[in-house]
């Protein structure tokens, strides 16, 4: 009966969704009206759902002291399995709604320090009180044997929520991955995204310290699951409300993945080595040795297959698409790493990546962390694209009537690209007494990258195929950059009155960036005059030296005032200082001294731009059992200077500004794990020089930019409102969510397109722009007679709404795209798993002032993967997947298929695998796809890796606890 309301109010709020999107604003407003009001329904009649049987009691020691946080759960009798739980109160009064059970189950009570109650039942069929439940003592006497109780498989701890990882079965050579897969609440869905009862995860720790990083990618795929002790989830904090004690401000989680203390000492790793035809390789290594506070890694990559070389994933290493798109991967293939790019379905890359990774505790109250990456890659690409841009209507001079200007670019490209970055991360906690700690964190970068290009386009008039330019160039640029940023805080606790205290936070960021910009082009430009053509050329041999400057300095004290148990006040002044420079030198290329040493004026400019602002705020927060309430705000004075200096010409540009500034938070928690949030945000961001200061670009001979000295700073609202339920009883849940940015003043370019499709943009303020998005997602898990079987379902969606100005006409634009999706998982014990997904993804555009009124593609996406571990020692997997791209312009192949295939075979007790592997089966993998934007529509292809066959082998190496030796007497580590 719940899936069916949820089903039905989804089909409701999607038909009212797509009527505010073909109707006036008047009835806009009426049906937006109505959505809203659907919406606070459908959230609160959801509370009702699937709870039927309430149990009840109350929890205290021997002495009948009521006990605060015993954890009372209910497992099956039959495989242990936790069917619910919940935790007692102040009181020691807890209350536990579940659903009928038939099959005997066993009611269990645990407290630290006391003795475990343990209760059968047979059946949960109707409501029932058990009164006061008194737990006793684990021992009697001082020196009597104390004999532990069963660690229940999830505690809740304050505000976290932790599971005892040994209660959970995975298979003996499964990553922590796989372990967040078996937790109750627990999803990592077809993306990646891994979420604890609908909240999304941000952080993932070990030990509380970053592993290499926090978004805890590389310890989710190269950790084992055997070393891990408990799994502790929480808000995720700043380190400013970490220290102080407040509640998290953001809607995100964090996991903190504590080792088993057997487990904290020794050493373990993989080291994976493969060669396939087409000169494709892989390698990686990961290493660790842990003893006690001490954690020392390392880990290195090279190859060429698209990869960071991190995912050390049973089946098919690094090979990219299918399952490790997943968590690594953009849709195109393309991934990310400190900063750095690389691959996709944008060339071919070779990647090499080392880095090093330190945590440890020099003295009590001192400790941290530091982490080195050097990352470098070279890619290649070959790229071809069709986008066509639109114009509104205008009056031929020569016909007298309306006609279309709208017009195709059509271009070639080929990019050779080499870039390499070192990465220094590090952070420091010193707790200086039991009132104060200083919290410290600066990291250094310093980066590379050469990128060469030839490229050839042509422009054409949509209408008649009319000639407007073509050009052909070779580009080479190379960019220096140098960083340093930090981040301090200081805390301090007052023992006079509890949650007194004052925070002082230090952040700076500089970084210095100096560009080589080489540029070898000849551009055509054409007009028509009574039908003759007529030619301009721009031949351009010149190189720009580039430097650009920014430091960011931001100092804020904070002081928070406890008015009651409940209540706190907060009263803070931030000061926060902005400088940016451009500092630009072109030269031509001179045949009397034979090199770039003629001075272009009109291509050598100087910027400088400085915000100083103080923004004093004052709030208060709320913070009860269930509700947690914060807002605050105040006034942000700000000074705001640009200074230029172009073609002999100084320009200055000062203003003053007192703009307000407010946040406010929400959270309301129903029970366990149904809860609701708001956040909401009143804002500005300053324009960048080059928008505000009037300095003519002409560094591109098609396009040319401008400054206007009368721009207003962009002010924008922004909302967030989400609600999540996760049923433990029944292992479904679901999780709804809206939110948007609403731009009261938006800085947008204001273009003219001459005939020969060259573009001068100017900026100007516009008002009533916005950005939304939406979704749900549904899940369900159940298990029997050893199989589990997994369903999702979810939809993402967004809406927005963009203006702009056109040859001096404002065009609108309206954006809607939705993508709902359906995934399933089939597990049959420890043998089999078969998991299919599909998504669909519908994109529509209705413009407003154009020849074109409207523009739409659909994507569909299937994937199958299956992996069979049957028979023993042996290991196979599959990964299809089919995409189609409805609109995908002429000329572009519209679909394709990705089919990878792995047959791996382990031996040596396990400690060796052999793989052998293929990629892209059917050899049909393209890199075509389609972009849709507010003034045009893009039509892209780009070299992508074909079919290759890979041979590899992977070393795991572990040994924990204490050394052995072996008949030399040496440390044997290994086996």
């Amino acid at each position: 009966m719940a899936i069916k309301k949820i089903v039905l109010s989804f089909n409701v709020i999607i038909k009212l969704l797509f009527c505010c999107f073909y109707q006036d604003n008047l009835t806009n407003q009426l049906y937006m009206h109505k959505l809203f009001t659907l919406i606070l329904f459908f959230a609160c009649t959801t509370l009702s759902f699937s709870q039927n049987i309430t149990l009840k009691g109350k929890i205290t020691d021997n002495e009948d002291f009521p006990l605060e946080s015993a954890t009372i759960y209910i497992t099956s009798v039959k495989d242990s399995s936790v069917i619910d739980y919940t935790i007692s109160g102040k009181s020691g009064t807890w209350e536990l709604k579940t659903r009928k059970i038939s099959q005997p189950v066993y009611l269990k009570i645990a407290y630290v320090g006391l003795a475990d109650h343990k209760q059968q039942l047979d059946n949960i069929s109707e409501d029932r009180d058990f009164g006061t439940i008194r737990l006793a003592d684990r021992s009697t006497e001082l020196n009597e044997v104390v004999i532990e109780g069963e660690i229940p498989p999830i505690r809740i701890k304050s505000d976290t929520l932790e599971f005892n990882a040994s209660s959970f079965k995975v298979r003996p050579d499964a990553n922590v991955e796989a372990l967040l897969k078996q937790l109750p609440g627990v999803d990592i869905d077809e993306q990646g995204k891994i979420t604890v009862n609908g909240k999304e995860v941000n952080q993932i720790l070990v030990n509380g310290k970053p592993f290499f990083d926090k978004d805890g990618k590389i310890a989710l795929q190269n950790l084992p699951a055997d070393i891990i002790n408990k799994v502790q989830v929480t808000d995720t904090k700043t380190k400013q409300e970490e220290l102080s004690g407040q509640k998290a401000s953001g809607d995100n989680a964090s996991i903190n993945l504590t080792i088993d203390e057997d487990k904290n000492k020794g050493l373990f790793g993989k080291i994976m080595g493969g060669y396939g035809s087409s000169g494709r390789y892989e390698s990686s290594i990961l290493g660790n040795y842990f003893k006690g506070a001490r954690k020392i890694s390392i880990l290195g990559s090279s190859n060429n297959i698209n990869s960071t070389g991190f995912s050390m994933n049973e089946i098919f290493d690094n090979m990219g698409g299918g399952r490790n798109m997943s968590v690594w991967m953009n849709d195109d293939g393309g991934f990310g790493i400190n900063g750095m790019q690389f691959g996709g379905g944008k060339g071919i890359t070779r990647s090499n990546i080392l880095g090093l990774n330190y945590a440890d505790e020099w003295t009590k109250g001192f400790d941290g962390n530091a982490s080195y990456f050097y990352t470098g890659a070279d890619s290649e690409n070959k790229n071809r694209t069709r986008q066509t841009n639109f114009l509104p209507e205008t009056l031929d001079t020569e016909t007298g009537e309306m006609t279309d200007p709208s017009y195709r670019i059509e271009s070639n490209s080929r990019t050779n690209s080499s870039q390499y970055a070192h990465n220094f991360n590090t952070e420091f906690n010193v707790k200086i007494d039991s009132t104060a700690t200083i919290y410290f964190a600066p990291k250094f970068v310093s980066s590379n990258a050469k990128v060469k290009t030839n490229s050839s386009q042509e422009t054409r008039r949509v209408t008649d195929e009319r000639l407007l330019n073509d050009s052909n160039a070779f580009t080479s640029n190379e960019y220096d950059k140098k960083g340093f940023e930090s981040y301090f805080v200081f805390n301090k606790a007052f023992n006079s009155k509890k949650g007194r205290g004052l925070n002082v936070v230090l952040q700076n960021d500089n970084d210095t960036n100096d560009g080589t910009e080489l540029n070898q082009s000849q551009t055509n430009k054409y007009s028509y005059t009574g039908g003759v053509q007529g030619v301009t050329t721009d031949d351009r041999n010149q190189v720009r030296y580039n430097r650009q400057v920014n430091d960011n300095y931001t100092a804020g004290i904070e002081y928070l005032e406890p008015i009651t148990d409940s209540m706190q006040v907060k009263v803070a002044v931030n000061y926060e200082r902005k400088n940016a420079l451009q500092d630009r030198d072109g030269f031509n290329f001179s045949d009397l001294t034979n090199g770039y040493t003629d001075r272009n004026d009109a291509l050598s400019n100087y910027l400088t731009s400085k915000t100083n602002s103080i923004r004093p705020t004052a709030g208060f927060s709320i913070s009860k059992d269930k509700l947690w309430f914060n807002v605050e705000g105040g006034p942000r004075i700000a000074d705001f200077k640009n200074h230029s200096d172009y073609m002999g010409q100084a320009y200055n540009i000062n203003k003053n500004y007192i703009l307000p500034y407010a946040d406010l938070q929400l959270s309301y928690r129903m029970s366990k794990s149904r809860s609701l949030w708001m956040g909401y945000s009143y804002d500005v961001n300053f324009p960048q020089p080059n928008q505000v200061l009037p300095v003519e670009d002409i560094s591109n001979p098609l396009y040319t930019t401008i400054g206007n000295p009368d721009l207003n700073p962009q002010r924008y609202h922004n909302l967030n409102l989400s609600y999540r339920d996760f049923d433990y009883a029944t292992r479904s849940g679901y999780s709804l969510w809206m939110g948007g940015n609403y731009n009261e003043t938006e800085i947008i370019g204001y273009t003219l397109i001459d005939e020969s499709a060259k573009s001068t943009t100017k900026y100007r303020n516009i008002s009533g722009t916005y950005y939304s998005w939406f979704g749900g997602n549904w899940s369900k898990s159940i298990k029997k007679e050893g199989q589990t079987y997994r369903f999702s379902f979810g939809l993402n969606g967004n809406y927005s709404v963009s203006k702009g100005f056109l040859n001096a006409e404002m065009y609108d634009s309206r954006k809607l795209s939705l993508t709902p999706r359906a995934n399933f998982t089939y597990e049959y014990g420890e043998l089999l798993t078969i998991n299919p997904s599909y998504s669909l993804t519908y994109n529509q555009t209705d413009y407003s002032n154009y020849p074109v009124s409207q523009a739409s593609n659909v994507v569909h996406k299937f994937n199958l993967q299956t992996t069979s571990y049957w028979p023993k020692h042996v290991v196979f997997g599959n990964d299809f997947g089919y995409t189609y791209n409805s609109q995908i312009a002429d000329g572009f192949k519209k679909d394709f298929f990705l089919w990878n295939s792995s047959l791996g075979y382990n031996f040596l007790k396990d400690n060796l695998l052999f793989k052998v592997k293929v990629y892209d089966l059917l050899n049909q993998n393209l890199g075509t796809s389609r972009t849709i934007n507010a003034t045009s529509i893009r039509d892209e292809q780009n070299i992508v890796l074909k079919r290759y066959v890979m041979f590899s082998l992977t070393l795991k190496l572990d040994k924990f606890g204490t050394k052995k030796k072996d008949d030399n007497g040496s440390p044997f580590w290994w086996f």
